[in-house]
């Protein structure tokens, strides 16, 4: 498995579950588009392969190079809680393509498989 530190991890996310910053989404809209922003113009690895994130809708999609994962912001079968629902969303964009996106230290994480095509390229 490689470990990839992608970009600062934004703390200040967690300010959009706030009551008063209701977005009415029912899924934390505003918390999801803070969380993926670092990601969503792109950071190129240092093998030359791009890898972004971003949502559309209540779609979630990570593309590392050419191939591309979706996951959904499920509300009702995962939890009504946004960070729970990302979490669950990224795991199983991440799985389509072999990568999970994972957060600590301050920082987001990129941990490619072995097994994954994309640590093949």
């Amino acid at each position: 498995m490689i470990k990839i530190e992608l970009a600062p991890e934004i703390t200040t996310a967690l300010e959009h579950l706030r009551p008063e910053k209701n977005d009415r989404s029912g899924i934390g809209v505003h918390y999801v588009d803070a969380y993926l922003k670092p990601l969503r113009a792109g950071v190129t690895l240092p093998d030359g392969v791009k890898f972004s994130a971003k949502r559309r809708g209540l779609k979630v999609t990570l593309a590392l190079g050419l191939q591309k994962g979706e996951g959904l912001l499920r509300r009702l079968s995962v939890s009504k809680d946004p960070i729970v629902m990302l979490r669950a969303a990224l795991d199983e964009a991440g799985a389509k393509i072999g990568v999970k996106l994972t957060a600590g230290d301050g920082k987001l994480w990129l941990e490619i498989t072995a097994a994954s095509p994309a640590a093949q390229n």
